[in-house]
C-alpha cells in the first residue's frame, strides 16, 4: 500500500476497528537509517496494535531498522517480499527476493536477533516462471528455519518484467488453493491469506483452515466494512454504529493535526470511500475532494459533507 496509507489512514481505520492489526506502508531500512525517523516511523498510540513493514535486503540495515522500530513502539516487524515495482527491484528488495530464500533467511535471522517482538514475512506464491509448489515450499522452509513462524501470502504470482504494479495486482490469477496447500504442508506455521479479498464474508470463507486474513484495497476503498471486523473475527462489540459517528469521531484528531500545521486533504483523502453506495455518497466525495485542499480548509468541510449526506438521506425517506 505504498503511497496509499499513512498514519492518518491508520487512525481513521482504528476508529472503525479496535482489534484488527494495522500495518504501515513499506518503509525501507535505508530510509530509516538516513531519513527523518519521526516522519517515517512516528505514530499515534491510538493506532495500536500496529506493525511496521520494512523493505530491504541487507541483514545489518534491516536489523538496525527493526530495533529502531521496536524502540518506537511497534508490536511486530514485517519484512515485505511481495512488492514487484521497478523501484523496489532496483533496490534489490521486495518480490525479487523470492529468488533468494537464503538471503531472506539471513535478513530475518538478523532481525529476530535484534528485537523481542515478532518478525513476520509477507510474500507472493511465486515470481515469474518459478514453480508455485516447489518454489514457495522451499522459500517458506528456508525462512522458517530461522524461527520465523508467520507468513502472509499474497495468493498471486508476481511478474517482475512486463507488468506494472497495478497489473501485478490484477492479471496474475488468484490461487487461494495454493495457500491452503501451504498450510497443510506447514501446519505448525501461521499462514495468513492476502490478495483480492473484497468482503468480510469472502474473507471468513477463505480463512477456514488458515490462521488469518489480510485486507488491503478493499479496506481502503470501502472502509466501512472494517466496522464489522470486531464482531465477525474477534467476537467483540464495536461501539461505532454509523458512518457519521466515524467522521465526527475523527474531529479531535484532525483539529490537533491542523494545529500542528498539517493539511486537511492529507487526512480526508482516506475517508472518501466511507459513504460508498450510500445516499449522498457522491456529494460527500465531491465536497471532500474539491474543498479539502483549499487554503485554510478545516472541520467545516467535513460538516458540509455530512450535511449533504443527511440531506440526501432525508430526501430518500420523504420519497418512501
Amino acid at each position: 500500500m505504498m503511497d496509499w496509507t499513512d498514519r492518518h489512514c491508520r487512525v481513521f481505520h482504528r476508529h472503525l476497528t479496535r482489534h484488527a492489526l494495522l500495518y504501515t506502508e513499506m518503509v525501507t531500512a535505508q530510509a530509516i537509517r538516513h531519513g527523518d525517523r519521526q516522519r517515517l516511523l512516528g505514530f499515534d498510540p491510538f493506532e495500536q496494535p500496529v506493525a511496521l513493514q520494512l523493505g530491504g535486503s541487507d541483514p545489518g540495515q534491516l536489523s538496525e531498522a527493526a530495533r529502531i522500530g521496536e524502540d518506537y513502539g511497534y508490536c511486530e516487524i514485517n519484512l515485505n517480499i511481495g512488492c514487484p515495482s521497478d523501484r523496489v527491484q532496483e533496490g534489490r528488495f521486495g518480490a525479487c527476493l523470492m529468488a533468494e530464500p537464503q538471503l531472506v533467511a539471513d535478513c530475518v535471522a538478523a532481525m529476530r536477533l535484534a528485537v523481542k517482538i515478532p518478525v513476520t514475512v509477507k510474500c507472493r506464491i511465486g515470481i515469474d516462471d518459478q514453480d508455485e509448489v516447489e518454489g514457495l515450499d522451499r522459500f517458506v522452509e528456508t525462512v522458517a528455519a530461522t524461527g520465523c513462524d508467520t507468513f502472509i501470502i499474497h495468493a498471486r504470482k508476481a511478474w517482475l518484467k512486463g507488468l506494472s504494479p497495478k497489473e501485478n495486482r490484477e492479471i496474475p490469477p488468484l490461487n487461494y488453493t495454493r495457500v491452503h496447500q501451504l498450510k497443510a504442508s506447514f501446519p505448525h506455521l501461521n499462514i495468513i491469506l492476502n490478495g483480492g479479498l473484497a468482503t468480510l464474508e469472502q474473507a471468513k470463507d477463505e480463512m477456514r483452515g488458515l490462521d488469518g486474513v489480510m485486507l488491503g484495497r478493499a479496506a481502503y476503498h470501502t472502509p466501512w466494512l472494517l466496522a464489522d471486523v470486531d464482531r465477525a473475527f474477534f467476537q467483540k462489540a464495536n461501539p461505532l454504529t454509523n458512518r457519521i459517528d466515524a467522521v465526527t469521531g475523527m474531529f479531535p484528531y484532525i483539529e490537533e493535526q491542523l494545529r500542528r500545521g498539517d493539511f486537511l486533504s492529507k487526512m480526508t483523502r482516506h475517508m472518501l470511500g466511507l459513504f460508498h453506495g450510500q445516499p449522498g455518497g457522491r456529494h460527500w466525495r465531491q465536497i471532500i475532494s474539491e474543498q479539502s485542499h483549499l487554503p485554510g480548509a478545516g472541520i467545516d468541510v467535513l460538516r458540509r459533507g455530512l450535511e449533504a449526506i443527511e440531506t440526501q438521506s432525508n430526501r430518500l425517506i420523504a420519497a418512501e
